[in-house]
C-alpha cells in the first residue's frame, strides 16, 4: 500500500521507487504515466548504470487524483515491475 505523501479536495501526491528491469529500459514507461494517464511525475533520484545489475531505479513522486493514480499503479503493476511506497513521508530518507 502507498501512502498519500499530500491531498488537496482534488489531487493526491505519492511517493515510490520504481524498480525498472532491462527489458524496459528502452520503453518509455515514465513519459506514459504523464501522457496516457495524465499524472504529474518528479524523479527525485535515480540509479542506473553498470552497478546495478541491469536493472534501473528511480525514486519518484506522482501527483494527480486519485483514480488517475489508481490507474497509472495499474499500469506500473500489468509490466510486473517492483514498486515500494515510501513508508515515512516526513523524512528524506527512504527507509
Amino acid at each position: 500500500m502507498v501512502t498519500p505523501l499530500f491531498k488537496s479536495s482534488n489531487t493526491t501526491k505519492i511517493r515510490l521507487r520504481l524498480h525498472i528491469p532491462q527489458c524496459y529500459q528502452q520503453e518509455p514507461v515514465i513519459s506514459r504515466l504523464i501522457a496516457t494517464h495524465g499524472l504529474v511525475v518528479n524523479i527525485t533520484g535515480a540509479m542506473l548504470g553498470k552497478h546495478t545489475n541491469g536493472e534501473g531505479r528511480f525514486d519518484i513522486e506522482i501527483g494527480g487524483t486519485v483514480p488517475q493514480i489508481s490507474r497509472g499503479l495499474a499500469y506500473l503493476e500489468s509490466l510486473n515491475l517492483k514498486i515500494v511506497g515510501k513508508p515515512n513521508s516526513d523524512g528524506d530518507g527512504w527507509y
